[in-house]
């Protein structure tokens, strides 16, 4: 019972509570979860956050050194792509029959509270019921078998059930994925949001927000060592291990799109990429309200993001944009503190905000109020959320935008454990 306390207390979800998703939307109701197939003490996981910050440092030299770093980065993300598929075993089924079986046993996971739809998409893909188990946020279900296709993230989940550092499982290299990116069904996750109506009446702020965001991204992608020990002083819920671990896996998303190609435009809004996100969003998220649901099936990409103020960002040479509207603001995360995060500890621990004329507060999310309802209501200025979960809430009535795409690609993936899909 100690061991299995220290892996719920170490498993720290990205997604948030169920209000991410339902807020503003009357009620967004998943396709039909069938069962639970894990235990859900893990959704008593404590809130914790911490701030502090330094002297601003110089950040006018990274931006090369941050191009080639994103190129190499791709490239070896590519490699290390190609290596895993070579070493999955000889005796091991596909991709579609594994997940056919999966799915035939009844035993595919996801938390259903935000990226369920790429799922449901890949089972679409192999004329599969849509329907799937209700996955709690350890990984002792798919540990016990009772889920053999489970939902993880690159950077937090699949490192447990691979790693044998504190909370891990420990099955390294016995296990194989499936990427939502290579299936052709990745959407966008985590982003910069704000209302319309603060963008269009601070300006400004918005663009010296966005400017030292990225900076500090930039940094962070580029020494994610120091950037986990950063995310672990500001009151990391997780060990400084997986810490590490989860810096290096967040860079991937950073710096690589969803063909696996880098990307050195850091926040970049790719259409394609964009438009794929609206259009699985439009078949798979399912509102009860139907003025909800009319308004979803009829929204554009400029009814999501309006990429003008990361373009004035990142065209400035110094990041100073005349009088601030506003100089103190707040931006909520998408979960608690933790790597996924890191470039805006770093930026703050750097300095990048204070360089900017801003005072920036970082408050962690996964409360009881979504970021989604935090920043419609104004309780904070910037939030972090997935792109459909920024869908949801516009379709409901919220009047959100997206200012920068901060992952590039997916970060979901399917795990499985080898023995279990043996031809």
């Amino acid at each position: 019972m100690k061991e299995r306390m220290k892996k719920i207390t170490s498993l720290v979800c990205v997604t948030v509570l169920t209000a991410a998703l339902v807020s503003g939307c009357g009620s967004a109701s998943s396709a039909a979860a069938v069962s639970s197939a894990a235990p859900s003490t893990a959704s008593t996981t404590a809130v914790s956050s911490a701030a502090s910050t330094t002297a601003a440092s110089s950040a006018a030299s990274t931006t090369a050194a941050s191009s080639a770093a994103a190129s190499t980065t791709a490239a070896s993300t590519t490699a290390a792509s190609t290596a895993a598929a070579s070493s999955k075993p000889a005796n091991v089924m596909s991709d579609e029959e594994i997940t056919k079986k999966a799915a035939k046993d009844k035993k595919v996971g996801n938390w259903g509270l935000g990226n369920e739809y790429e799922v449901q998409a890949l089972l679409s893909k192999y004329s599969l019921p849509t329907t799937y188990l209700s996955q709690a946020f350890d990984m002792d279900g798919f540990d016990d078998d009772s889920i053999t296709l489970a939902s993880a993230m690159t950077y937090n989940e699949l490192g447990l059930v691979k790693n044998s550092y504190q909370g891990g499982y420990k099955y390294g290299n016995k296990v194989g994925t499936i990427d939502m990116n290579d299936q052709g069904v990745a959407m966008l996750e985590d982003n910069i949001f704000c209302t319309k109506d603060f963008a269009s009446k601070n300006p400004n702020t918005v663009k010296a927000f966005l400017y030292a965001s990225m900076e500090g991204w930039k940094y962070a992608c580029e020494h994610p060592d120091e950037a986990a020990q950063i995310c672990f002083k500001y009151g990391s819920s997780v060990s400084a291990d997986h810490q590490k671990y989860m810096a290096g896996e967040v860079k991937k998303l950073v710096e690589t799109n969803t063909k696996g190609n880098a990307v050195s435009d850091l926040g970049n809004m790719d259409e394609t990429a964009m438009q794929q996100t609206l259009d699985l969003a439009k078949k798979y998220i399912k509102l009860d309200d139907s003025a909800a649901e009319t308004k979803l099936q009829a929204m554009t990409l400029d009814d999501v993001r309006d990429a003008s103020y990361l373009k004035a960002a990142t065209a400035s040479s110094d990041g100073k944009f005349g009088t601030l509207e506003k100089s103190s603001v707040s931006i909520q995360l998408k979960w608690l503190p933790q790597a996924q995060f890191m470039g805006y500890f770093v930026a703050k621990e750097k300095g990048y905000y204070n360089a900017a004329g801003l005072d920036v507060k970082i408050v962690a999310g996964g409360g009881d109020i979504s970021e989604t309802t935090a920043v419609n209501n104004g309780t904070v200025d910037f939030g972090v959320t997935w792109v459909s979960n920024l869908i949801s809430a516009n379709a409901g009535g919220m009047k959100l935008t997206e200012l920068a795409q901060t992952f590039q690609r997916s970060g979901l993936v399917l795990v499985y454990k080898y023995s279990n899909f043996s031809k």
